[in-house]
């Protein structure tokens, strides 16, 4: 869509809100009556629909190609291709069926469809009410172009980014775009320039919600121009990063591979050379040694490792959406999360009310009516709450009666209709002990005066029990002050007000992040039954003060201390207040007098400059998408492994370019789920720490099997290398080595993906993200195990050979071998330093022995039947050989015993 200057100058992002309505329109060219039809087509053919452009899909095929895209893949392939050409079909197969079944597997399990930019899309409204002419028509928001007029009411969604024009009691939900916990009271007159978008109180914005009231707005921004586009231009500016796993493997990878090829061509040129062995042979002794060396199922059983940790996650509430997440969540090293739904309820809740004669604390969280009354610690019954605190009965009753919200229970979970604030106080109303529907039976509504944000209150008339009637006065502290002449006191005696003294106690309530509201009333003659404004304006008494917080909740609170714990640092980063944000984070356990760092702090600093800032700051206020989307690159820069919680489209740029992108399944917006790598079923933080115990669980069996599949490939690596310098014919052949690869290895390998969690996993600190996949221990045990596996192979082929039997025979002994070793090495690696002959160490678990049971099986089948000895060359073997190869494998467990008691005794590792 090709866009002039002057479309650009109309629909880009600009300084609406600081400009009056005046300059607005004329800015826009057109007015209150709105455009002409006309004027209205024109504009569309200029800026194009008022829908956001959606990137093509990865097509399946070449999903299907990049699971070839690996240099392992590569040698196998090549090999593949060379054997086919000199007619060894039977080993041309058996490599491209290995080539094609991890390739099956990668595509199954990846499922990387990228949908993020769509479901942002799909947050437009779809229909609008304009104003063309001076009359209302309901059109297609996809039709709206900058300059119309738009109408809104309540349960509206906002067609596209809008400039107010007229509102009337307007209030927008905009959790989803700043994470404000409530609605925002919005009106027309200008804002500062610099305003913040939570701050811009006369604009609103494409895909939030209008929860109360009425407005004439003008349309300044479609499609792609809109705050909700911008954000989606930033997801595409955000590239995939790749995790430690696959960033280690990949490494690992490579140095193999060019272990491997310096190895075969030297293999190559020495048997061709020195011992004037024939090309073919040659060549096959080579690929031999390429298919032995390379792991072949270890993608296989890593993906399968990786798919178990899913599993076990999604039991715990977290369901992975990338495979590599799983791993990448045990090595995560700081987690950013989003305060409002994520580390808090999203559900605001009154926590202390503030009387004449003392501070009265309320706990509980959420709507839910359970909570218990205390003053200074000491605990308050509730059948003596209206006896011992009457005027917090008073205050409690009056928060219920003027009130508009509803509250109903549904399956255990208490659900609001209506102003969060308002839900709060008919929840306090509860925790006295009210029943809301008598309370509002014996004093029902006469009148009203509706909340407007021109006079920030809202007031109600009911009658009382004496044939009287009463009004009662909610609203924002400072307002109700003034229109207060009196303050009630405990014994019933109302006195003059000490406004000094309610101004410090709003402050204090306002220091610890909890938004206030007064409550007041008066009494009026039986007479009246319309509530004017003249009636509450002056002489009102006040009740008193409560203060209302969106709390953290209870399991996140231990969360924090076990991530804390485990060395994962934890920060909160929100488009909320610096001061809500602050104690919140006081509360959650973050540290005590912290100092949030703001947006406009953010964006004075300089990259290097805010790569230092992460370093020492917990908690960052007023953030907005690109402020979300630095702070995670700055602290990637620092080296560290990113977690990025957050539920709102805002979250959805930080989310995609943090290692482990994290969204909320109940509340979280479709665009944060899609760019996230992992949901929470839940919406529970503490549902992450369950995470990255998995993960660093999946993490410490992936090290398990790759020390278990890598000495049985070095190995079988040197049994060739020693056949070929010795000048003798290969003890194992490749089509052999590779079915050991393939079947016996993988179905040993993954029992130990089921291998429970270890005492300490989330008692020590994540490990580097620099630490080698195998450490200098680990080394040592694959150099170890390797030689033993290479003594067994050799020595039993040369065994067999010297008692007379065929060279096909002595292949069957050696491969044999080699599986016997491999299942009695899989009862040792299961502990790398602890002894394996206890109980539990030889009785393993039912899978050990299940797939022991399945690698006998399945090893008798290539010993014994026809087509499997026709196939891989082989022979029968009788029970005395059989036992021969048992004793070796029982000989290669004991010595890793003996290796075992000497590292613990003399703390080697």
């Amino acid at each position: 869509m090709a866009a002039t200057s002057r479309a650009e100058s109309m629909g880009a992002a600009s300084d609406w809100h600081a400009q009056p309505v005046e300059e607005v329109l004329q800015g826009q060219r057109t007015d209150l009556q709105g455009l002409t039809p006309e004027e209205a087509r024109r504009r569309l053919a200029e800026h194009g629909p008022n829908r956001l452009a959606e990137a093509p899909p990865v097509h399946p095929l070449w999903r299907l190609a990049r699971q070839f895209h690996n240099l392992l893949i590569y040698v196998l392939l090549a090999a593949a291709g060379v054997t086919a050409a000199m007619g060894h079909w039977v080993d041309t197969g058996v490599i491209v069926a290995v080539v094609v079944i991890n390739a099956a597997i990668g595509f199954i399990q990846e499922g990387k469809a990228e949908r993020a930019l769509r479901a942002i899309r799909h947050m437009l409204a779809p229909h609008a009410v304009v104003v063309r002419e001076g009359h209302a028509h309901d059109v297609d928001a996809a039709d709206l172009v900058p300059g119309d007029v738009v109408l809104l009411a309540s349960g509206d969604r906002l067609p596209a980014d809008v400039r107010l024009l007229q509102a009337r009691n307007l209030r927008i939900d905009e959790a989803m775009l700043t994470g404000e916990s409530v609605p925002v009271d919005k009106h027309s007159e200008p804002v500062e320039p610099t305003a913040a978008i939570g701050d811009r109180f006369n604009m609103g914005y494409a895909g939030t919600l209008v929860t109360q009231g009425q407005a004439r707005a003008v349309v300044v921004a479609t499609g792609a121009r809109t705050e909700i586009g911008r954000i989606g231009r930033m997801l595409e500016t955000v590239e995939e990063t790749t995790t430690p796993l696959l960033r280690k493997m990949a490494t690992f990878g490579r140095w193999l591979t060019l272990a491997i090829l310096v190895a075969a061509g030297v293999l190559f040129v020495f048997g061709l050379v020195v011992r004037g062995g024939s090309v073919e042979a040659m060549f096959m002794a080579a690929v031999g040694l390429a298919v032995a060396a390379i792991p072949e199922g270890l993608p296989a059983v890593m993906t399968i490792t990786l798919a178990l940790g899913v599993q076990r996650m999604a039991a715990r509430h977290a369901v992975i959406r990338r495979l590599p997440a799983v791993e990448t969540l045990g090595s995560v090293t700081v987690i950013c999360s989003d305060k409002t739904g994520t580390l808090t309820r999203n559900e605001m809740t009154v926590q202390q009310v503030v009387l004449r004669e003392a501070v009265l604390t309320v706990e509980g969280a959420g709507y839910a009516p359970q909570g218990a009354w205390s003053v200074q610690g000491e605990g308050i019954d509730l059948p003596d709450l209206p006896a011992r605190w009457p005027l917090a009965h008073r205050l409690a009753q009056a928060g219920a009666l003027c009130n508009d919200a509803s509250l109903r229970e549904t399956q255990g979970h208490w659900q609001l209709a209506g102003d969060p604030t308002e839900g709060a106080l008919l929840t306090l109303a509860m925790k006295a002990g009210l029943d809301l529907a008598t309370l509002r039976q014996r004093h029902p509504r006469l009148d009203a005066i509706p909340f407007e944000s021109e006079h920030r209150y809202m007031a109600t008339l009911h009658p009382d029990d004496a044939g009287g009637r009463f009004a009662v006065v909610k609203g924002a502290p400072e307002r109700v002050l003034a229109m207060c002449s009196h303050e009630a006191g405990g014994e019933g005696a109302d006195r003059p007000l000490d406004a000094a003294w309610w101004q410090a106690r709003i402050d204090e309530q306002a220091r610890e992040g909890r938004r206030v509201l007064a409550l007041a009333w008066r009494a009026l003659p039986a007479t009246h039954s319309r509530l004017e404004t003249s009636d509450v304006d002056q002489g009102l008494t006040l009740l008193g003060l409560v203060g209302i917080i969106d709390p953290p909740r209870e399991e996140a609170i231990a969360a924090v201390a076990q991530c804390l714990q485990a060395g994962i640092r934890v920060k909160m980063i929100t488009g909320d207040h610096g001061v809500t944000a602050s104690a919140i984070a006081g509360q959650l356990g973050l540290g005590e007098g912290l100092v949030a760092m703001t947006g406009p702090e953010i964006e004075a600093l300089d990259d290097e400059a805010l790569r230092e800032a992460v370093r020492r700051t917990e908690v960052f206020a007023r953030a907005s998408p690109e402020h979300k989307l630095r702070l995670v690159r700055a602290l990637q820069a620092n080296g560290e492994i990113v977690a990025m919680t957050g539920d709102g489209v805002n979250d959805a740029p930080a989310l995609k370019q943090a290692d482990v992108g994290v969204a909320m399944g109940r509340k979280g917006t479709e665009a944060a789920k899609q760019a996230g790598a992992m949901v929470l079923a839940d919406d529970n933080f503490a549902s992450i720490a369950h995470a990255v115990e998995e993960g660093r669980t999946v993490y410490d069996n992936l090290r398990k099997t790759v020390t278990f599949l890598l000495p049985i490939n070095g190995g079988e690596s040197l049994s060739l290398l020693v056949a070929v310098l010795l000048g003798v014919a290969l003890p194992i052949l490749p089509a052999q080595i590779l079915w050991v690869n393939m079947v016996s290895s993988i179905a040993l390998a993954m029992v130990l993906a089921f291998e429970p969690r270890e005492a300490d996993v989330m008692r020590r600190p994540p490990r580097a993200p620099d630490e080698p996949l195998l450490s200098g221990f680990v080394l040592w045990r694959i150099a170890l195990v390797s030689t033993l596996f290479l003594t067994g192979i050799f020595g039993m082929y040369e065994w067999s050979l010297a008692q007379g039997h065929s060279v096909e025979t002595a292949r069957t002994v050696a491969v044999n071998t080699l599986v016997v070793m491999e299942v009695f090495y899989l009862f040792s690696v299961r502990y790398l330093k602890a002894p394996s002959f206890t109980w539990q160490g030889v009785q393993g678990t039912p899978r050990v022995l299940m797939a022991v049971g399945g690698v006998v099986l399945l090893q008798m089948t290539f010993t014994y039947a026809p087509w499997m000895q026709a196939l891989f060359q082989t022979e029968g073997l009788s029970v005395t050989q059989g036992l021969q190869v048992i004793g070796v494998g029982v000989a290669v467990l004991v010595l890793l015993e003996l290796e075992k008691l000497a590292v613990r005794r003399l703390k080697l590792a």
